[in-house]
C-alpha cells in the first residue's frame, strides 16, 4: 500500500512509541472484558427454557434474547474502528465496558420480555466494540515479531469463550437461577474498567487520523448498520420462518442486499469512509477476511452442531453436552502460546495450511458417527477439530495486519471481526439449513424401504409386534406400536444422517480454505512498509 509524503515524515515518530506500562499487563487487562463479550454471545443458548418459563413467554419467543444481541453486536462491530479513530481509542472501549456492565446488570433485572431484549441491545452495542478494540490495541502495544504471541492471548478469549459458554450456562442454570448469566459480567466490568484507565493509552498517531476526520460519514453509518442488522435478523430467523416464503425474511433480505450494496459502493468513494473498504486491495487482508469468515462459520457451526446432536438424538443434557466440547477449548489454550511463538519463527501460511488441513481431516473423520457413540468418543473427535482451530486464528491475524499502515489498525480489527461474526452467523444457519432439509430427505429415502413388500421392514414389524403381545398388548395394539417405534428410530436415523451431512458440507469448506493460503504474502516478523 503506498504512503503520502506525511506519513513518511511521520513513520519514524510512530515506531519510536511505545506504551508506558508492561505490554503484557495490557494485554490481559483488555482480554478480561472481551472474553466475557464473547461468552455472552453463547452462554444463554442453553437458559431459554427457563428463561421463557420465568418471563411467562414461549421459547420461539425466547430466541429474542439471543437474536437481539447478535443483531446490535453485528451492527457495531463495522462502524468500532471508526468510533474508536473519532472519539479516541480509550475513551470508546471503557464506553463500552461500562455500557456493557450496566446492561448486563439491567438484564439480571428484567422482568420482562421487552426489558430483556431492549438491555440485550445494549449490552450487545457495548460488547460489540471491544473485541476489535482490543485486537487493535494489542497490534499497536506489540511489535511485528512479538505480534503473534499477544493475538494468542486475544485468540483464548474469541475462540475458547464460545466453546465453553454452553457448559458454563448449563451449569448456572440448572444449579443458580439465569439471572447469574448477566449478573457475573458486573464485578468483570468493574475489574476492567478500573485497570483501563490506569494502563490504557492512545498512541499518538492516532491523534493525528484524528485530526484528519474533518466529516462524519452518516450516510456510511445508517447504510451499514440498518444493512448488516437486517443481514444478522434474516440468518438467524430465515429457517424458523422458511426462508424466502416468509414476507418477514423477503422483507429483510432486500432491505440488507440494497444496503450493503449501497454502503460498499459509497464507502469505496467516501474520503473518510466509516468502513474502510479499500483495504481489501490489500491482498493478504482481503484473503485473511474470507479466511476468518470460514474460521468464524466452523467455530460457530460446530459449537451449535454437536450439543444440539446430542441433546436432540442421545438425550444428553446441556451440561453433558456442554462437557464435550470443553476440553476441545483446553486444547486450544494449551497450544495458543505454542503457537504464537512461532508464528514469527516460521512461515505462517505453512501454519494455516496444517489448521484448515487439520480442520479438514477431523471433519470428515467426525462424519463416522452414528447414533451409538459414548461420550469419550464424541469428546475424542471434539478435540481432534480444535487442534486444526488452534493453528488457524494467529496466523490469520498476523498475516492480515502486513503492509497496513499502523494508523489503519483500527480498520483492520473492525472488518477481520465482522467478518468472523458474519461467517459465525452463517455457518450456524447453515447447521439449521443443512440439518433440517438433509433430514427430510434421508427420511423420504427410509421411508420408502417401510413397506410390506420390503422383507426386513416386514421382520422387523414382526417381531416387535410379538414382542409387545408377550407383554400382553392386543394383537393389533402391538402392532400399532410396532410402527411407531420404527417410524421414530426412522426420524433419529434421517436426523443423525443430515448431521453428518453438515460435516461433510463443513469439511468441503475447510479442505477449499487450504490452497487459498498461498495467495498471501510470507510474512517472517519483521517490520514492512506500512508500518509493519
Amino acid at each position: 500500500m503506498s504512503t503520502t509524503p506525511s506519513d513518511t515524515v511521520a513513520e519514524p515518530v510512530k515506531a519510536d512509541w511505545k506504551p508506558r506500562f508492561n505490554p503484557w499487563a495490557i494485554a490481559m487487562t483488555v482480554t478480561l472484558a472481551t472474553f466475557m463479550e464473547v461468552l455472552d454471545s453463547s452462554i444463554a443458548n442453553v437458559a431459554l427454557p427457563h428463561i421463557a418459563g420465568n418471563l411467562s413467554i414461549t421459547e420461539d419467543e425466547a430466541t429474542w434474547v439471543l437474536s437481539s444481541y447478535l443483531v446490535a453486536n453485528a451492527i457495531i462491530l463495522p462502524i468500532s474502528a471508526w468510533l474508536s479513530t473519532k472519539f479516541g481509542r480509550k475513551r470508546f472501549y471503557m464506553t463500552c465496558v461500562v455500557l456493557f456492565g450496566v446492561s448486563s446488570l439491567m438484564c439480571g433485572l428484567a422482568q420482562s420480555l421487552p426489558m430483556l431484549v431492549f438491555f440485550r441491545v445494549l449490552q450487545g452495542l457495548g460488547g460489540g466494540g471491544l473485541a476489535p478494540t482490543e485486537q487493535a490495541i494489542l497490534a499497536d502495544t506489540f511489535p511485528p515479531e512479538k505480534r503473534g504471541q499477544a493475538f494468542s492471548v486475544y485468540a483464548m478469549a474469541v475462540v475458547v469463550a464460545p466453546v465453553i459458554g454452553p457448559t458454563l450456562g448449563g451449569f448456572i442454570t440448572d444449579n443458580f437461577n439465569w439471572r447469574w448469566l448477566f449478573l457475573i459480567n458486573v464485578p468483570v466490568a468493574i475489574v476492567s474498567l478500573f485497570l483501563s484507565g490506569r494502563m490504557l493509552e492512545d498512541p499518538p498517531f492516532l491523534e493525528a487520523a484524528r485530526k484528519k476526520m474533518l466529516t462524519v460519514d452518516y450516510l456510511g453509518l445508517l447504510l451499514l448498520a440498518t444493512g448488516i442488522g437486517a443481514l444478522q435478523v434474516t440468518l438467524d430467523k430465515g429457517e424458523r420462518e422458511d426462508w424466502f416464503s416468509s414476507p418477514f425474511i423477503v422483507l429483510f433480505a432486500t432491505i440488507a442486499a440494497v444496503c450493503l450494496i449501497s454502503a460498499i459502493i459509497w464507502e469505496y468513494y467516501h474520503p473518510h469512509p466509516v468502513l474502510d473498504i479499500r483495504l481489501l486491495a490489500n491482498r493478504n487482508f482481503a484473503v485473511a477476511c474470507g479466511m476468518m469468515f470460514m474460521l468464524g462459520a466452523s467455530l460457530y457451526g460446530a459449537t451449535v452442531l454437536i450439543p444440539q446432536l446430542l441433546q436432540t438424538l442421545m438425550g444428553y443434557t446441556a451440561q453433558q453436552a456442554g462437557m464435550v466440547l470443553s476440553p476441545g477449548g483446553l486444547v486450544i489454550i494449551a497450544t495458543m502460546p505454542f503457537i504464537g511463538r512461532i508464528v514469527s519463527k516460521m512461515d505462517a501460511r505453512w501454519l494455516i495450511v496444517f489448521g484448515f488441513s487439520s480442520l479438514a481431516a477431523s471433519l470428515l473423520y467426525m462424519t463416522n458417527w452414528n447414533l451409538d457413540i459414548d461420550f469419550g468418543t464424541a469428546m475424542r473427535f471434539r478435540i481432534y477439530q480444535s487442534v486444526g482451530m488452534g493453528f488457524l486464528f494467529i496466523p490469520i491475524q498476523t498475516l492480515c495486519y502486513v503492509g497496513i499502515p499502523r494508523e489503519k489498525n483500527n480498520n483492520v480489527s473492525g472488518m477481520t471481526n465482522l467478518a468472523r461474526n458474519l461467517g459465525g452467523s452463517l455457518g450456524i444457519s447453515a447447521v439449521s439449513v443443512i440439518v433440517a432439509r438433509r433430514a427430510q430427505f434421508h427420511q423420504s429415502v427410509l421411508a420408502s424401504h417401510t413397506s410390506q413388500f420390503d422383507s426386513a421392514f416386514r421382520q422387523s414389524t414382526t417381531g416387535l409386534s410379538q414382542a409387545f403381545q408377550a407383554q400382553g398388548h392386543d394383537p393389533v395394539i402391538a402392532t400399532h406400536m410396532a410402527h411407531q417405534m420404527i417410524y421414530g428410530a426412522m426420524q433419529r436415523q434421517a436426523a443423525m444422517l443430515g448431521y453428518v451431512d453438515a460435516m461433510y458440507v463443513f469439511a468441503l469448506v475447510a479442505a477449499v480454505m487450504v490452497p487459498a493460503a498461498f495467495l498471501m504474502k510470507k510474512f517472517t516478523g519483521t517490520p514492512q512498509r506500512g508500518g509493519h
